[in-house]
């Protein structure tokens, strides 16, 4: 069984890639979505649990801008340019793993009052919860299709094989 480039990633160079690309960024996004609830639930304006999302957000918009960057330059444009993409599961699960730069750098540059500064207290808290919501899905769609093989979305035989159907495959 192949493996996507995302799940490559993870798995090469243990701990240190699982640790830098996972745990880092999902880590600072689950406290911010965490968090959230309670000042969601609460109306908090103030206090330790905004103190800690407001720092996990700007924190992980800036680290994963980092991981964002590093990735486009180390491996998209080197797997494009060799034509190497493993079919519609490998650009599915690297897309949406980098699309998490969207929600992360939002709830950072709202944070940092980049943008929104002119917002109610409610708007604020309503964007950042998209945000944080929209995270969740991209992330979860990332690791969805990255742990598919990616065979599997290919068709034909080679989806055949890859679900044990092929010739020569015990049932």
């Amino acid at each position: 069984m192949s493996m996507t480039h995302y799940m490559e990633l993870l798995a090469t160079n243990q701990p240190w890639h699982l640790i830098l690309f996972m745990a880092v960024p999902v880590i600072l996004a689950e406290t911010v979505a965490i968090t959230e609830l309670f000042i969601l639930l609460h109306r908090l304006r103030a206090g330790p649990l905004v103190a800690i999302n407001r720092t996990a957000s700007i924190a992980g918009g800036i680290y994963f801008t980092g991981v964002f960057v590093y990735l486009i330059f180390n491996a998209v444009l080197p797997i494009t340019r060799a034509g190497e993409w493993r079919g519609p599961a490998d650009v599915i699960a690297v897309g949406a793993y980098l699309l998490g730069i969207v929600p992360l750098l939002g709830l950072a540059l709202i944070d940092l009052g980049v943008i929104g500064r002119g917002w109610t207290h409610e708007r604020r808290l309503a964007r950042h919860a998209l945000m944080v919501a929209l995270f969740l899905v991209v992330a979860h769609i990332a690791m969805i299709f990255g742990m598919l093989d990616p065979a599997v979305l290919q068709g034909g035989a080679a989806a055949a094989d890859a679900m044990g159907h092929g010739m020569g495959h015990a049932h």
